[in-house]
């Protein structure tokens, strides 16, 4: 019995997801996509409802038969802390692959390991980024707030392209603007003269998505 004089507990106190499957293995359903190892010990992972129980691999092949034609590239210069919370709104959104441009190694604990159930793909540099781009027949658009830039609401945002953002502070560098055959920006009403970056990503994502998805 809970103490009366305890606080009642909060949303954030509770247990994620789900605990074991009730009734033991002879309950089990007869469900290729199911976990074993979930159904048994339960399954408190950040992933949606409809996921429940079910494999890695499984969630990644059913995300594959439904991903948009968007791709996400992110200059990786500075091991940006927001490299990895850019990757989880791709996950949400449902972006075709991520592009990890300059550094292999970034920053994974914002991502929240989404990246398992996201194709992450490594560019050495700009130009090697460019060359795939230019191969697949996949616009490239920049996301900046620089001079010429043409604000996301105005802006065309073609429904197969990868939008390509840089790092907090500097953004995108020069060569990444000129592989661009487009760069666009964000409206802005207040004092500062940028937002955060895995912030700006996440609404030029979901901008594409009001439009395509």
């Amino acid at each position: 019995m809970r103490d009366p004089a305890s606080p009642e507990p909060t949303e954030s106190d509770l247990p994620v997801g789900v605990g074991p499957w009730p009734g033991g293995p002879e309950t089990w359903p007869g469900d290729a996509r199911l976990d074993p190892e979930l159904l048994a010990h339960g399954d408190r992972r950040n992933v949606v409802d409809r996921y429940r129980y079910w494999s890695m691999r499984a969630i990644v092949a059913d995300l594959d038969e439904r991903r948009h034609l968007f791709h996400v590239a992110i200059e990786n210069w500075q091991h940006d802390m927001n490299i990895g919370s850019i990757v989880r709104s791709a996950n949400a959104f449902g972006a075709a692959e991520v592009h990890i441009i300059g550094k292999r190694r970034w920053n994974r604990r914002g991502a929240m390991v989404t990246d398992r159930y996201q194709h992450v793909r490594h560019h050495a540099d700009v130009a090697v980024f460019r060359s795939w781009a230019a191969a697949e027949g996949i616009p490239i658009v920049a996301v900046d707030n620089v001079e010429g830039s043409v604000p996301v609401n105005r802006a065309d945002l073609p429904e197969r392209c990868v939008l390509l953002f840089g790092q907090e502070g500097p953004g995108l560098s020069a060569e990444a603007l000129a592989a661009a055959e487009a760069v666009i920006e964000i409206t802005q009403y207040g004092s500062t003269r940028s937002i955060n970056a895995s912030a700006a990503a996440a609404v030029v994502m979901y901008e594409w998505c009001r439009r395509h998805a």
